[in-house]
């Protein structure tokens, strides 16, 4: 469906928030006013959106540019710090050992990770970076809505040490927003649903570590239901990378200990402001000897 020189599937900014967020438009409809309405998902960060017309604008080639360096900039620094820590682990560990389990090679069991992700092409980039991560994680294409009734099928095949459970989100409404309102967002009440429908499988917090939400998420009732991680304490947007930084920090952190809070927030890419959670135990186990076979 094509709109003025507008149509599904173009990357747009608007102009009413300067140009901030790269979206792309998904669908076009007619509102109660008859007017033409665009629904937006961010291209990097967890958001939907809806605009209209006058305020779009199609994204020029120097402004894609920019985002798209800043992003990929954001991205490669998160991916960086989590190799060099990877790296430091694996001296201290070696350290440790005893001399006589140094004749053999040891070999590396990082947590399994199930990842329900509301877009298709953040999806696809999630286990790209699992894969880059050395993380084994099944992945499904789910809309928001449809996760809770889907989700527990998937964790019984699947059997995880980690799901993920995101989207996009956003907080609607015009004007004073009741932050303590689930019907304030658009899909809150699918991600609370889906934590819970997890919890009632797995109870244990550390048995089965949750990380759920999006951008602008209700922070607040995701943890409440049963979550580890969620999103987003100030209500901020977070990018598509985040569950992922947060999953490897859970799934490399050594089965007698917790994840350290600080560095799992501060491993993604948003940081305090866009995601948090609870102290709970890691995921990661050393084998040995490892076969040549």
């Amino acid at each position: 469906m094509i709109v003025a020189d507008i149509a599904v599937g173009d990357l747009v900014i608007r102009k009413s928030h300067g140009g901030d967020i790269l979206f792309k438009v998904t669908d076009i409809e007619v509102n109660e006013s008859g007017q033409k309405q665009f629904t937006l998902k961010g291209m990097h960060l967890r958001l939907l959106a809806d605009a209209p017309l006058e305020d779009l604008e199609k994204a020029d080639a120097a402004h894609l540019k920019r985002i798209i360096s800043e992003m990929e900039r954001k991205y490669d620094a998160s991916l960086r710090r989590v190799i060099e820590r990877r790296g430091m682990e694996a001296e201290k560990r070696e350290m440790h050992r005893s001399d006589a389990s140094k004749k053999y090679t040891s070999f590396d069991v990082p947590g399994r990770v199930l990842h329900l992700d509301g877009d298709e092409d953040y999806l696809k980039m999630c286990l790209k970076t699992y894969s880059q991560l050395n993380i084994e994680a099944v992945g499904r294409w789910i809309d928001e809505e449809k996760q809770p009734n889907q989700l527990l099928t998937l964790l019984k095949e699947v059997r995880p040490d980690i799901v993920v459970v995101t989207g996009h989100d956003a907080l609607i409404g015009g004007g004073k927003k009741n932050f303590r309102d689930i019907n304030n967002y658009r899909t809150s009440k699918y991600f609370v649903k889906s934590v819970q429908v997890a919890r009632e499988f797995q109870a244990s917090r550390d048995d089965l570590v949750i990380f759920a939400g999006a951008c602008q998420s209700y922070f607040e009732a995701i943890l409440g239901a049963g979550a580890n991680f969620a999103s987003s304490p100030t209500r901020i947007f977070i990018h598509a990378y985040d569950p992922v930084f947060i999953a490897e920090k859970v799934a490399f952190t050594p089965i007698s200990k917790t994840v350290d809070i600080n560095d799992a927030i501060t491993a993604s890419v948003t940081g305090v402001e866009g995601v948090g959670g609870i102290e709970t135990r890691g995921k990661f186990r050393l084998g040995m000897p490892k076969s040549p076979y």
